[in-house]
């Protein structure tokens, strides 16, 4: 006969996920009750603890990101106990977690931060890595030490990186969309980082001040390398500092970009040799008409919608994530989003009782704010663990809670080709149909200045390079001033426009 199970009461809080939102999460819980002991269970021997944390302006923020020992996370809250094993299963109807060395866990509120994980464009094909956390990194410098030319397929983030970072190694570069980085850029601003792309880099690196990631000093067990493809928390902006991405040839940069096309086939060197198909030389200097086949034979072919066929020694699959719900499904009926991830409402919660969800795994399904939306960032992850351990605590107090003012207007700062990157609101004018327009601001090579407006106000807008506008437009956004009567002349350089509005 099974015993009755135990109130919820008796259960503590729990965290699943030792990335930026879970680790987050539990600070918060352990900084709310500090008598409680709060559970962290995670499958990697580190977590990312966010470090050198900067409020900028009322929503953006700066941090970096660094990866620690779990260690160091108890050191410093001595209520939390973090537990390394992976969840086996989710017994939400009774409240108990299940991990996979064979405990049970019973939960009185629970969070869900298991992040996403990379989609590739094919499993299981030892010629294409995935590139998400920090081993996949550490590999990917493995291969390019003899590497004469790599594909890389996406258009995300760490597909603008790399491409940027590659030296010594041609690189074929396979986008969907017309230009670079359409996830964060319109096709000016791809045009304007371009020109950097292309440009001799400068030998001096700028010391960045992010850390290296590394997992080294902890040598996985035999045997549990079966599923480290899918454990790893997510790169940061800077992961490939401090990395030598120098692959064996003696140049530095060289980079052909082919737009508008996907992966068809990918074929191994035999499969390639019986298909009796052509593949091309790397295109040098626009002279298409001169398109001659490639002797030189490459461990893979990709070939392109676009019919083109180009061998190469590795692929790197760079074509976004997926939220890493599966080991949560079993059983248990959760209403997940359009894009696969875990539904939230505006308190974190899902849709079944006491269990929350944050960070990447999670979709936000409440009616956000005009300048807000969902994308899955480091930022977003900080500020959706935080709140959500606010949430929680409020609801085992028996109080209520207001949304958090980080979900009014959508802010992130990056960096990009090393240029800084800030992105405010709709800046790509997400959402808002045919019924705005845009004032751009560009001085090659040093700023470009982008601004989304609709019926007079502004709605988003992009910034690279040391502008010093983020604060300014920020206000302008959060506060809908109508600014018809200022034209042209809002983004005028001879016009200090931060005097205006201060």
């Amino acid at each position: 006969m099974e015993a009755a199970r135990p109130p919820p009461a008796a259960g503590k809080f729990v965290v699943v996920g030792g990335g930026i939102a879970g680790v987050s999460c539990a600070e918060q819980l352990a900084i709310h009750f500090p008598s409680e002991e709060i559970l962290l269970l995670t499958a990697s021997p580190v977590i990312k603890a966010v470090t050198n944390f900067k409020q900028i302006s009322k929503v953006l923020e700066e941090f970096d990101v660094e990866e620690q020992p779990s260690t160091m996370l108890e050191n410093r809250f001595p209520n939390i106990k973090v537990i390394e094993c992976g969840v086996k299963q989710l017994k939400s109807e009774e409240h108990c977690i299940l991990t996979e060395d064979g405990s049970q866990h019973i939960y009185k509120k629970l969070c869900l931060c298991a992040g996403a994980k990379p989609k590739l464009i094919c499993e299981g094909n030892p010629y294409v890595l995935g590139i998400r956390d920090t081993d996949s990194a550490q590999e990917f410098q493995k291969q390019l030490t003899n590497a004469k030319r790599i594909m890389i397929i996406g258009n995300g983030g760490i597909a603008l990186e790399l491409a940027y970072e590659v030296e010594g190694c041609e690189v074929i570069w396979a986008i969907k969309d017309k230009a670079i980085g359409n996830t964060f850029f319109d096709a000016g601003a791809a045009e304007f980082l371009t020109s950097k792309l292309i440009a001799e880099k400068p030998e001096a690196k700028i010391a960045h001040k992010r850390t290296r990631y590394t997992t080294k000093g902890k040598k996985k067990e035999a045997g549990t390398n079966i599923n480290a493809g899918n454990v790893g928390s997510a790169l940061g902006p800077d992961w490939h500092e401090g990395l030598n991405l120098k692959g064996t040839r003696e140049f530095s940069h060289k980079i052909h970009i082919e737009t508008m096309c996907e992966v068809k086939n990918i074929y191994l060197q035999k499969e390639f040799r019986i298909s009796k198909k052509k593949s091309l030389t790397f295109p040098r200097d626009h002279q298409n008409e001169l398109v001659t086949t490639d002797k030189e034979i490459w461990p893979v072919y990709v070939e392109l919608t676009n019919e083109k066929i180009y061998g190469c020694d590795f692929i790197v699959s760079a074509t976004g994530v997926t939220p890493n719900i599966e080991p949560f499904l079993c059983g248990n009926n959760f209403d997940l989003g359009e894009d696969g991830g875990l539904r939230v409402d505006d308190h974190m919660h899902t849709s079944l009782p006491d269990i929350y969800a944050a960070g990447d795994i999670c979709t936000a399904s409440w009616q956000p704010s005009p300048f807000w939306q969902q994308m899955r960032l480091w930022t977003q992850a900080r500020q959706m663990g935080w709140y959500a351990a606010k949430c929680m605590a409020a609801a085992s107090l028996g109080e209520s809670i207001d949304m958090d003012f980080s979900f009014e207007l959508f802010a992130h700062v990056t960096k990009f080709f090393n240029y800084k990157v800030v992105l405010l609101g709709k800046y790509n004018a997400q959402s808002l149909g045919s019924d705005h327009e845009l004032m751009l601001r560009c001085t090659k090579g040093q700023e470009y200045i982008k601004v989304v407006m609709q019926n007079g106000r502004m709605m988003g807008a992009v910034l690279i390079g040391e502008t010093n506008l983020e604060e300014t437009f920020e206000n302008l956004i959060l506060n809908q001033m109508n600014l018809s009567s200022y034209g042209e002349d809002l983004l005028d350089p001879n016009i200090d426009i931060e005097d205006y509005f201060d």
